[in-house]
């Protein structure tokens, strides 16, 4: 049996992630559709009045996804402008994510287990991990956090999704 490298453990596993996100938003347009209201009413969704709302969550995910790998390739991530203003706005991000995740090759990021990664952080000094770390126990947690968020929202919002459209096919 073949050990999983790092590539295959990051990668992958956020692309597949982020497909089943457009999916979400797909369903979420239907809704809106269905229900004769503007998909705009999903964009500032909390499910509490101290937590970042619906657009925020997407940003998140995506930032966490894209700057994983590129933290582990030895990158610098793609900057997004965190402007977007419509579910469709919202969509072409989760795709540019996902293309720049498919794009690093595999080799830029497998052996990357030991190599340093800094967080910076608002306050304080910056967390650091090995890579290996950093991607079991820092990236992978904040970047599904910020997507079953997404989730959340929407099936909050009465979006028809299920277990399996979290999970993918």
């Amino acid at each position: 049996m073949t050990p999983l490298s790092m590539h295959a453990a990051s990668a992958p596993v956020f692309a597949k992630m982020l497909g089943n996100m457009l999916v979400w938003l797909d369903a979420a347009k239907a809704h809106a559709e269905a229900k004769k209201f503007s998909t705009d009413v999903y964009l500032s969704l909390r499910l509490a009045p101290d937590m970042l709302p619906f657009t925020k969550q997407i940003q998140i995910a995506s930032d966490a996804a894209k700057g994983c790998i590129a933290r582990l390739a030895g990158q610098e991530a793609p900057r997004f402008e965190d402007n977007e203003a419509t579910l469709d706005e919202l969509v072409e991000r989760i795709r540019k994510t996902r293309d720049y995740v498919l794009s690093v090759p595999a080799a830029d990021v497998d052996g990357s287990e030991g190599r340093e990664i800094t967080i910076p952080r608002r306050a304080g000094d910056p967390l650091k991990f090995d890579g290996s770390t950093y991607l079991r126990h820092f990236a992978l947690p904040n970047f599904y956090f910020h997507a079953t968020t997404t989730y959340a929202l929407l099936r909050h919002a009465g979006v028809p999704l299920g277990k399996s459209d979290y999970l993918g096919g």
